[in-house]
């Protein structure tokens, strides 16, 4: 009882105290505004006083706006009124103080103040240093403000180069590269030679006077139009074997012959043949190496026995015959057997072909013709036609004394000698070359030496190792080479392990059925489609598509060096290829291509050069009348487009199949000859297909 009645007594002080709190706060509210004066005030507190010293204690002022109104509503948003006559002069006479002008609306990107996509847009201080000197009739657009250094730069068209430049091969006709070479004894002048970064071609090939489109082909294998290749030095040296000859005003005639095969190159392959059976052509030997190859004859007669040839001859005296193959539509390249490795991989040519190629194959320790050996496939053949094979003069028997030994030290077999031919074969695998006595020259390369490695890189005196898992000789007969995932598949320095062989078929069945449809809809075999290029060819799956649809061309596969080396798996399905880089022009005569494809090209190789030195070496390498198509990401077309507008591209927007809500459109560009630049856009990538006129 006595706990209840103390909790009682707390509640009711509490109770006491709440009640006291509330009468204070009332109280002081109504004592506050019955001694208030009701004027407004806006008290400062400040230490400083009147005289402006710092004071200790704290001093009060009233605000000198006191008891004064303001509407505040009419300060916000308050339109400003329109200046009269009188209220200009006074801003003019300084007695009202102008404000100052807005800042400078400066772009930074390639949207507008507005939010809307422009192609003028700044880039920075402007650095002349930076910049090409575009000549040759070559336009520069520049738009430079009076206070400001910054400018928008563009090239605005790219002239036409000189009358003397109609052939020009860039890397190979550096004059200056070439008379600064310490020797030449080693045909060091007929290698890659490239002009100084900022140096290159900066201007558009020309095509000869009178140029007319290619004969397609067959027809084109027996004949071409003299203006197209104006060059009879051929025809005054080389008429009496067979090789070229003219045929009235207008075109050259090819014979089929050549300096060992006066009688035609089919009798030759004939008797290549019934010399070795294993030999059997479009079978197990599908691709082919033609050293010093002349006019490709030997090259061309080989693809009607489904055989693919790669002919090789160097810029020398007879500076065309590379030119005369492409103008046939022959596979053939630049290339020259000098100091550096040659740019195909190993085991890349099921037989390798030399017939009378003025090459000194014993020099230097046989340096030359382990070059071959190495290219060569396990288990292929080399095939050489020359005098040292038949003729009994001293000196010729005492070149093919030399010729053996080496051979013998290379561990190849002399399969037959019949004729003026000699034919050996490679062994299938190291053993022969580890049983040599020891000392015994040449030797075999180091275990760390890469024989695909071929970008720049200087011959080696040593026998290149064949793997010892057997890769590379055990490729299936063609045709289902083409399809088969080939074991060198699984060398190849890509991320990926497991999944290879399903990344292989994956490509071939895309590339498949994006150039089935396009031989359906755009009917590309009403195109006279002969020599195409392919830029960025990965495992070759273009390549293979073109075939199986039947189109009458061939593809040279370009594997550039900024990805990974796919070359061997290339050639082990059956096909050819070459490395490169693309920030270099391309070792073949201007006009050489009917059709180019680049699919992902653009948006690698941007990183490390200037799209308009890809697209300059397109164009120079590109035929008139061929066709461009691209593939690539979305971010690279702004710059692309600007340049095929400097080249003389004009663009046009068109709806493709899927209508006019498809994220795709097709855009035609008429270049400055007349031609059609055709791009479709997606939000992933978009395409160009370009068609140009003589």
């Amino acid at each position: 009882m006595k706990l209840l009645g103390h909790v009682d007594s707390l509640k009711s002080q509490t109770s006491i105290k709440f009640a006291a709190f509330i009468f204070i706060s009332v109280a002081s509210f109504y004592l506050g505004k019955h001694w208030s004066d009701g004027s407004r005030q806006l008290i400062f507190f400040s230490r400083q006083s009147p005289s402006g010293t710092t004071s200790s204690s704290p001093s009060i002022a009233l605000s000198p706006n006191l008891d004064k109104e303001f509407n505040v509503s009419a300060l916000i948003e308050s339109p400003e009124p329109p200046r009269s006559a009188k209220s200009e002069g006074k801003w003019a006479s300084g007695s009202l103080k102008a404000p100052p002008p807005p800042p400078e609306f400066k772009i930074y990107g390639i949207v507008d103040e507005n939010g809307t996509m422009s192609d003028k847009f700044e880039i920075g201080e402007f650095d002349t240093d930076l910049v090409e000197n575009w000549d040759n009739g070559t336009g520069i657009e520049a738009e430079t403000g009076k206070e400001d250094v910054r400018s928008t730069f563009r090239v605005k068209k790219f002239g036409f180069c000189g009358e003397n430049m109609r052939e020009y091969i860039p890397c190979l006709d550096n004059v200056e590269a070439i008379k600064r070479l310490k020797s030449t004894e080693r045909g060091e002048r007929f290698e890659r030679h490239c002009p100084e970064k900022g140096k290159g071609l900066n201007c558009l090939v020309p095509a000869p006077k009178g140029y007319r489109p290619p004969i397609p082909w067959p027809r084109s294998r027996d004949e071409v139009w003299f203006n197209n290749v104006p060059h009879t030095r051929l025809v005054e040296d080389k008429g009496g074997q067979n090789w070229i000859s003219r045929k009235g005003k207008d075109k050259f005639k090819f014979p089929g012959g050549g300096t060992q095969f006066i009688h035609g190159a089919d009798q030759y392959l004939n008797q290549i043949s019934k010399m070795v059976p294993d030999i059997t052509f479009g079978h197990h030997i599908r691709v082919v190496l033609d050293v010093g190859c002349g006019v490709a004859s030997f090259g061309a007669y080989l693809m009607s026995r489904n055989v693919i040839t790669m002919s090789v001859a160097p810029k020398d005296v007879h500076e065309n015959q590379i030119q005369f193959a492409l103008e046939r539509g022959v596979p053939a390249m630049v290339a020259a057997f000098a100091t550096r490795r040659l740019l195909y991989p190993s085991q890349a040519f099921d037989l390798i072909h030399c017939s009378r190629c003025r090459i000194n194959w014993t020099r230097d320790d046989g340096i030359l013709l382990l070059e071959v050996n190495r290219m060569l496939r396990a288990g292929g053949y080399f095939a050489w036609a020359a005098q040292p094979v038949y003729k009994h003069e001293e000196a010729l028997e005492e070149q093919w004394e030399e010729m053996l030994n080496l051979t013998t030290r290379l561990c190849w077999n002399l399969v037959k000698k019949e004729g003026y031919i000699a034919i050996w074969q490679k062994p299938l695998d190291n053993s022969c070359y580890l049983s040599r006595e020891a000392g015994t020259s040449p030797p075999l390369c180091d275990q760390d030496d890469d024989p695909d490695n071929v970008w720049y890189v200087d011959l080696k005196a040593c026998i290149s190792r064949l793997p010892e898992n057997g890769y590379g000789a055990n490729v299936a007969p063609w045709p289902a080479r083409l399809q088969i995932p080939p074991d060198r598949l699984q060398s190849i320095q890509i991320d990926s392990y497991i999944a290879r062989k399903e990344l292989f078929t994956a490509e071939s069945k895309y590339w498949n059925e994006i150039v089935d449809s396009y031989v359906r809809a755009l009917h590309w075999k009403k195109f006279q489609l002969r020599n195409v290029l392919d830029m960025r060819a990965s495992f070759g799956g273009f390549a293979a598509a073109i075939i199986e649809n039947q189109l009458d061309a061939w593809v040279l596969n370009v594997v550039p060096i900024s990805g990974p080396n796919t070359l061997p798996v290339i050639y082990d399905r059956g096909l050819i290829g070459v490395m490169h880089d693309w920030c270099e022009p391309f070792d073949t005569y201007p006009r050489t291509y009917d059709f180019l494809h680049a699919a992902g090209l653009f948006s690698i190789e941007r990183k490390r050069c200037n799209m308009s030195t890809i697209m300059l070496e397109m164009d120079r390498i590109l035929r008139p009348g061929g066709r461009v198509y691209i593939r690539d990401s979305l971010d690279v077309m702004d710059e692309l487009e600007d340049i095929a507008k400097a080249m003389g591209w004009r663009p046009t927007l068109r709806d493709t199949s899927e209508g006019p809500h498809a994220n795709k459109r097709i855009e035609g560009c008429k270049s400055w000859n007349g031609g059609m630049l055709l791009m479709s856009f997606s939000s992933y990538n978009w395409c160009a297909v370009c068609y140009r006129e003589g």
